[in-house]
């Protein structure tokens, strides 16, 4: 054995077997190149002892922070007791708590009737069988989706998905979705709809009656783009008068991501199918759903099946979650109240820079820093911010958009402290 190849074992963050054996796929090791060991709260801990704080939440998975002690013990109880681990859609006690939890402090408070679907473990899971039940309910094909959407990588969601960089992954044609712009994207006093109407109307336009509509109320991989209330109002009235449902993505701007448990929250419209996934099971385990208004759940008993869809320790956690932090709206007036802290000094950096022409957009605890002068920015900050203990992804097309994607538990100090470094990383980069 070389001494280089002896020093490099010897490190307990080594990367090595990672470079000889993982695929070239590989992602998030590239830009977070250590090795994590463990984590609390908003602290993760690499394997050589070495913290750093947590802007990233697992890309939305980790809104409650890194094994959160609620959880953690309701999970151990139940795996001590030898509760049902794996239940496929069989009844389950853990099931039960679960939808009855959600039953009782989401959907009724809401007013929503809507059913709920397992549909596997990741979010494209709840996407796919939102677009198959949508063409099945309504017998067409077509599906509408907009620009800069990312709703998954199976072939079904990522034909809804925007990007040319996963597009381009795919190996074939990605057919039946019609692309439209996402509110702003063609400047502030442009109303995108406008379009979607006129196609519709138009026999000449080309546009099929669409089966149904798919959007994000935020788009978080796409660059933090945010819908206002007004056009997603404006998009439920389009697409109720003509008889096309209405998915709303959900699986990365909801629970509680954007304040309210639900994004659209907001505009006070209701959709015909939601997808949830990432934060939904709280812990971090694999669980996704769908909800179904009633009267669109035209599946036959096992027309879509998945082996893991009944994870049921993620159904213990979810419920914990829940019960823990939606009974009442104290905790979203705990994130309200940091959303205006981080808000408030993303939009000081950006005046402190005013060179850079940096803008601020989101909602929540999902903002985004733009810096469109430079596309390189952004990800040169990323990278240095992790050199000095901070963890903090980008996104948008060009990856132009630094993202702060923390904890909805995160403290005040843990908050300042992120943004602190943030400062200090964008000086240094800028400083060359």
């Amino acid at each position: 054995m070389s001494s280089e190849t002896a020093a490099a074992t010897a490190s307990a963050t080594s990367l090595d077997v990672f470079n000889r054996r993982e695929s070239e796929v590989r992602g998030y090791v590239r830009a977070f190149p250590t090795v994590f060991d463990r984590a609390t709260g908003s602290t993760l801990v690499d394997a050589d002892g070495r913290e750093y704080l947590d802007f990233f939440a697992g890309a939305g998975v980790l809104n409650y922070g890194h094994n959160n002690p609620a959880f953690t013990a309701a999970l151990v109880e139940y795996l001590e007791r030898g509760g049902i681990i794996h239940g496929l859609d069989m009844a389950t006690s853990a099931k039960k708590a679960f939808i009855e939890a959600f039953e009782r402090f989401i959907l009724e408070p809401r007013g929503l009737a809507h059913k709920l679907q397992f549909t596997g473990p990741t979010g494209a899971n709840a996407v796919e069988a939102a677009l198959k039940i949508a063409r099945t309910a309504t017998g067409r094909a077509t599906v509408v989706a907009f620009t800069n959407a990312f709703h998954g990588l199976s072939l079904g969601s990522l034909a809804a998905t925007g990007n040319s960089h996963y597009r381009g992954a795919a190996g074939v044609g990605l057919d039946d979705v019609a692309r439209l712009p996402y509110d702003g994207y063609l400047g502030p006093d442009v109303d995108t709809l406008d379009l979607f109407e006129k196609m519709l109307d138009d026999a000449g336009s080309g546009l099929d009656l669409p089966a149904a509509v798919i959007v994000e109320a935020v788009q978080g991989e796409g660059g933090i783009n945010v819908a206002s209330a007004s056009w997603l109002q404006r998009l439920r009235r389009i697409t109720e008068e003509r008889g096309i449902l209405l998915i709303l993505d959900e699986i990365q701007a909801g629970v509680g991501r954007t304040g309210a448990f639900f994004a659209f929250e907001e505009s006070g419209i209701v959709p015909d199918l939601v997808t949830v996934s990432k934060s939904i099971s709280g812990s971090g385990l694999p669980m996704s759903l769908l909800l179904l208004r009633p009267e669109v759940d035209v599946w036959k008993p096992g027309q879509h099946t998945g082996t893991f869809r009944g994870n049921n320790l993620a159904f213990v956690s979810a419920r914990v979650a829940l019960e823990t932090y939606w009974a009442d709206d104290a905790f979203m007036r705990q994130v309200a109240a940091k959303s205006a802290l981080l808000r408030g000094e993303l939009e000081q950096i950006a005046a402190e820079h005013p060179e850079q022409g940096f803008t601020v957009r989101g909602r929540g605890l999902f903002q985004g820093l733009v810096c469109d002068g430079d596309r390189t920015l952004a990800s040169r900050v990323s990278k240095e911010a992790f050199t000095r203990g901070l963890v903090i992804e980008t996104s948008g097309a060009f990856d132009e958009v630094l993202k702060f994607l923390p904890a909805l538990t995160i403290t005040d100090d843990e908050l300042r402290r992120g943004l602190a470094i943030v400062r200090e990383s964008l000086a240094a980069v800028l400083a060359g």
